[in-house]
Order: C-alpha cells, then structure tokens, then sequence
C-alpha cells in the first residue's frame, strides 16, 4: 500500500522523468477532483494527500535513500497547490466544473516543474533536509510559488492588475 501511495499509483514507476509523469498523472487526477467537487475537494485532497503522502514517504524511506526517483506523492501534492488558483477562481465564478482552460493548467504544470527542477529558495531549503518531511515539503513550496505565478497570470489576462 505504501509503494502505490508514494508512487502516485505506481506513475513514479514510469521512467525517464519519473517526477514529470506523477506531475502529469496528478494534473490528471487534480482535473476529476475539480470537475467531481470543485475547489473545496481539490484543496480537501491536496491537504490529506499531503499527510497520508508523508506517512507513505516516511515508510518507504526507511532503507536509507531520503528521496527516491520511483516517489512522486510529493509531486502530486504540489501539482494539486499549484493547480488551486485555476481550480478557485473558477469555482467562485460559478464556471462549469469540468472546465478547466488550458492557459491555467499547462501554466500550473510548467511552473510547478520549473520550480521543483530549479529548486529556489525554499525549494532547496527543504530539499536538503534530508527527511521524508523535506521530500513533502519541497513539493508544497513548489507548488506555492507555482501557483502565486499563475494567480498573477491570471490578474494579468483578466485585466484585475490592468484596471
């Protein structure tokens, strides 16, 4: 149970770029979540992925590696944060559930990868802790500042910072 949890349905398992494909599977799956319940289910799923990916993390980080390519729960977790500002302002628009514009999704994934490769700031910090809370962690700060690039992309298209 806890290889399928921290491989994000065994999408880490897929190789090269394992944590590109649990990014795009949990792109995949953060679309039904928002389609199925909205913003409140994304974000409800994103914080109990966020615990219940930790305790996998934490069980299958025990041999020693503290960060394993094959583990993409992380990724999922940050995906889903990177994807709430899209997620939330169309649920409080009152759009369609299932809809979901391209410019928000791919531009939630490109800054989620861009930030998790680069590791900035934050993203390093937790990065070298070394544990399976800074394996979490790093993915939750990526996922922040991808998501605070496209709520400014959004303000920017929708003309909110042009006004």
């Amino acid at each position: 149970m806890t290889r399928f949890i921290a491989s994000f349905a065994y999408s880490g398992l897929i190789s090269p770029a394992n944590g590109t494909w649990g990014s795009a599977a949990a792109l995949l799956v953060g679309y039904l979540l928002h389609g199925l319940g909205g913003f409140p289910l994304l974000l409800v799923a994103a914080i109990a992925l966020f615990w219940v990916g930790l305790w996998a993390a934490r069980a299958e980080t025990r041999s020693g590696d503290h960060d394993p390519s094959w583990i993409v729960v992380d990724e999922a977790v940050g995906m889903w944060i990177a994807l709430l500002p899209l997620s939330g302002g169309l649920w409080f628009a009152g759009a369609d559930p299932w809809l979901f514009p391209w410019p928000g999704w791919v531009g939630a994934f490109a800054m989620f990868r861009l930030f998790d490769i680069w590791k900035p700031w934050l993203v390093g910090r937790a990065d070298r802790m070394g544990t399976p809370e800074g394996l979490m962690l790093d993915d939750v700060a990526a996922g922040i500042m991808a998501a605070i690039v496209v709520a400014l992309a959004a303000a920017i298209s929708h003309g909110v910072l042009m006004s």
